[in-house]
């Protein structure tokens, strides 16, 4: 293993208390730090409950917040809501609580337990007592600190409707898994506290699985005594977790029941328990309730009193490796191998490798760990990153020819008392933002050297008066670095503590709309939905000063022109709809407020004569600022027609832009139905109408050859839906609802263009449209039509 060490300006020299790097900004680049972005947004979430746990405010690639608090999991929604002109953000907010029932692990049979606890709590040693005694694991009545330890959010696409799962530890070590349902309403799919303990029990709580067989030579575990107070506490230790945290989505392949080889996709959460034990669960995609995750691997680090964990996973050109970054309370920081010999293309470690190997005493928390490109030498690489106290470690991993390469240092006194809380994003520019114990957050950003050494600037992110007499506790930063989430309680008042404080989640934005934008115009992802930070703040700006930013309008066509992707069709409809909605003026009575236009109650006389005079007083002033009535209700008239007809040409462009996203979801449709079928079948797709809309609009040479191929096959049968209430046809002429002769009107599957006839259905994630639950009996290509995302705005249907 080649390995390289920090320049001598980081190691070995006595540094002041607050070093700051400088290096040269890139005035050619879009992910530079941006200057005057950081600005507060409303609105500010009040918590009903106080923050507990490490890390207490986690954010995930769906762009939901898990917040910890003694009382539940508060849970906040970011949604670029495209129906509203209102400035602030929208946040939707539930909530998971925390279960009241107590938790005793199972360590053994109920009789041996109950006898050692009167041993020990007994003991003549007043050291052995004592502590047995305060030992709230072990003892659980004693006191249970109620509330949240940790959160962890897994990948996009892990549940049923491509979102991601949340792992919830409580502070009476219980692990479950959770996922959302009907939109805000959410269900525990497994508890994994009560899979494991009852899996240790199964094999003898043995260290590692052994193998019992039928014949006697077969190895068996050994007996242990629960008398004995350390085989007690490591059956104890072994079962109880500190950190989780999920790996990305991995295909496999399986043998299926009919013996051919299909692929699957799944990802592993990693639990550290508190012996230094890694136990892999091995979730299935999609997880749905029901589903039983199974152990992919127990793993013994050997570290001892770990810390933290994170995963490091490299993909770089052919090269894929993955592995576990423990942390420990020494000070040493170890990557610990994981075997993925079931995975397809990934190596594995032969050996740990140590990141740090001082053991100062400075425990290593808050692993972080941002796969990187480097622009010197060429290269994919991983920058690891972890508080140390005040100091932030960082270690720079490349894999070459000759091996692993290993660069660290420490950037240190980044704060002059320790780091609570650190988050780091990679898109737009790697940026690590640190939090410490006085509420300060300063933002670093490395820079590489032709040396290979990596420097780091140092700025803070807040001014001083940002949040007046309040201290930030945790932070949390947005997939794309397009928000930072503060949460923070009451400061001292007055050289006192506050009896009673608040908790609160305040939101900053970090980039501004120029670097936004071109970061949407430049997304490998190309997706509306997984960019939606971004998109609020393009959202943000277009409501505020009702126009779309000056050029972006011209970009976003002249990629359209260039590659005609569905991508930018989408974002040009959603700056044509915020526009559109930032022009609309609010009435000036309230939508609620009854409406005398069409009142059977005769107006009273003097209400009349109010308005008579309200028209004189009117043509009055009129006239004396030298316009009669007339002319003056004619000028009025006129910017009214101007508005109205500029609403007229953008619902004009919208629908032009929405027909062209539906014809081209038609024909991609059509090509699975083509390409599925056989001869003429009658499927839950109204075929013949869509060709019959598709040949409505001539000149798409793509639609013409589709639809030759597709009447081959349909063989002139015609196959129409029909009302479930009256039998009559439903006819193809709108591709949002159809209406039967007798006037029932039924919406019509966004996805697969079918009409919703069924009790039950899916809705946008934005509220755009609808789309049907597949039936029992559909087959496999049909129900993978109807998992898709909405055509308008990328969003999942729920």
């Amino acid at each position: 293993m080649a390995a390289a060490v920090a320049s001598a300006s980081t190691a070995g020299v006595q540094l002041p208390e607050r070093v700051v790097f400088k290096t040269e900004p890139e005035t050619d680049d879009v992910t530079s730090p941006d200057l005057g972005a950081v600005v507060k947004r409303d609105p500010v979430v009040t918590l009903i409950s106080p923050l507990s746990g490490i890390q207490p405010v986690t954010w995930a690639q769906d762009h939901r917040i898990a917040v910890s608090t003694t009382g539940a999991v508060a849970l906040i929604e970011l949604a670029c809501d495209v129906h509203s002109n209102k400035h602030d953000m929208t946040m939707h907010r539930t909530s998971i609580p925390v279960r009241q029932d107590v938790l005793q692990l199972q360590v053994g049979p109920a009789h041996e337990l109950a006898k050692a606890k009167d041993k020990f709590s007994s003991h003549p040693d007043p050291t052995i007592n004592q502590a047995f005694m305060a030992d709230r694991v072990i003892n659980p009545h004693v006191g249970i600190h109620r509330g949240v330890k940790y959160t962890s959010w897994s990948p996009l696409g892990c549940d049923a409707s491509g979102r991601c799962l949340l792992a919830i530890l409580t502070l009476d070590q219980r692990l479950t898994v959770h996922n959302s349902v009907k939109r805000l309403e959410w269900n525990m799919l497994a508890d994994l506290t009560d899979s494991y303990s009852r899996r240790l029990a199964a094999r003898g709580y043995a260290r590692k699985d052994v193998v019992v067989g039928d014949d006697d030579s077969a190895p068996r575990p050994a007996a242990a005594d629960l008398l004995d107070l350390e085989e007690l506490r490591r059956r104890f230790r072994m079962q109880t977790p500190l950190r989780m945290e999920w790996s990305s989505v991995y295909t496999v392949k399986h043998l299926a029941a009919d013996h051919a080889c299909r692929e699957a996709e799944m990802a592993l959460l990693a639990v550290l328990m508190e012996n230094g034990d890694l136990v892999l669960w091995q979730f299935d995609l999609p997880f749905v309730a029901g589903g039983q995750p199974a152990v992919y691997d127990v793993i013994e680090s050997g570290v001892p009193g770990a810390t933290g964990v994170a995963w490091w996973e490299h993909e770089g050109g052919d090269r894929r490796m993955s592995g576990l970054i423990v942390g420990s309370e020494a000070g040493p920081v170890t990557i610990v191998p994981v075997n993925m010999a079931r995975v397809k293309g990934y190596f594995t470690l032969r050996k740990p490798v140590v990141l740090w190997p001082e053991a100062d005493r400075i425990p290593a928390e808050n692993i972080r760990c941002v796969p990187v490109f480097h622009p010197v030498r060429k290269t994919d690489c991983s920058l690891v990153l972890a508080s140390r106290g005040c100091h932030v470690f960082w270690c720079l991993l490349m894999i070459s020819p000759a091996g692993l390469n290993v660069l660290n240092a420490h950037v240190p006194a980044a704060h002059p008392l320790p780091i609570v809380s650190l988050a780091a994003t990679r898109h737009g520019g790697v940026a690590v933002y640190a939090c410490s114990m006085d509420g300060a957050v300063t933002k670093l950003s490395p820079r590489f050297a032709a040396d290979a050494t990596v420097a780091f600037s140092q700025e803070d992110v807040l001014p001083p008066d940002a949040f007046p007499g309040r201290r930030t506790l945790a932070v949390a930063v947005s997939p794309n670095g397009a928000y930072l989430a503060l949460a923070n309680t009451q400061g001292v008042v007055g050289g006192c503590h506050p009896v009673e404080k608040t908790y609160q989640v305040n939101f900053v934005s970090l980039k501004t709309t120029e670097t936004a934008a071109a970061l949407l115009l430049k997304s490998p992802a190309q997706s509306l939905y997984r960019m939606a930070d971004l998109l609020d703040l393009v959202r943000w700006k277009v409501v505020r000063d009702k126009a779309v930013p000056p050029g972006l309008m011209d970009e976003v066509d002249g990629r359209i022109r260039a590659s005609d992707s569905a991508y930018f069709w989408r974002f040009k409809l959603f700056l044509l709809r915020m526009l559109s909605l930032s022009l609309q003026t609010e009435p000036a009575d309230p939508r609620w407020k009854p409406s005398h236009e069409h009142s059977k109650a005769f107006l009273a006389d003097e209400d009349e004569d109010e308005e008579e005079e309200e028209e004189e007083e009117e043509e009055a002033a009129a006239a004396a600022a030298g316009e009669d009535g007339e002319d003056g209700r004619t000028r009025k008239w006129v910017k009214v027609e101007d508005a109205g007809q500029r609403m007229t040409e953008l619902k004009a462009e919208m629908k032009v832009v929405e027909t062209h996203l539906i014809r081209e979801h038609m024909k991609k449709v059509l090509g699975d139905v083509y390409l599925n079928i056989w001869s003429a079948v009658n499927t839950s797709i109204p075929t013949c109408g869509l060709v019959d809309y598709l040949s409505e609009e001539p000149g798409d040479r793509a639609a013409e050859v589709l639809i030759g191929h597709i009447k081959k096959k349909m063989q002139k049968q015609k196959f129409p839906e029909r009302c479930s209430l009256c039998v009559e046809v439903l006819p193809f002429s709108d591709y949002k609802q159809t209406v039967c002769k007798n006037g029932h009107i039924w919406q019509r599957c966004v996805l697969s263009y079918q009409s919703c006839q069924a009790l039950t259905f899916k809705r946008c994630l934005l509220l755009d449209s609808v789309a049907a639950e597949p039936e029992e009996d559909a087959p496999e290509w049909i129900k993978k039509i109807l998992k898709g995302p909405c055509p308008y705005c990328d969003s999942p249907m729920i």
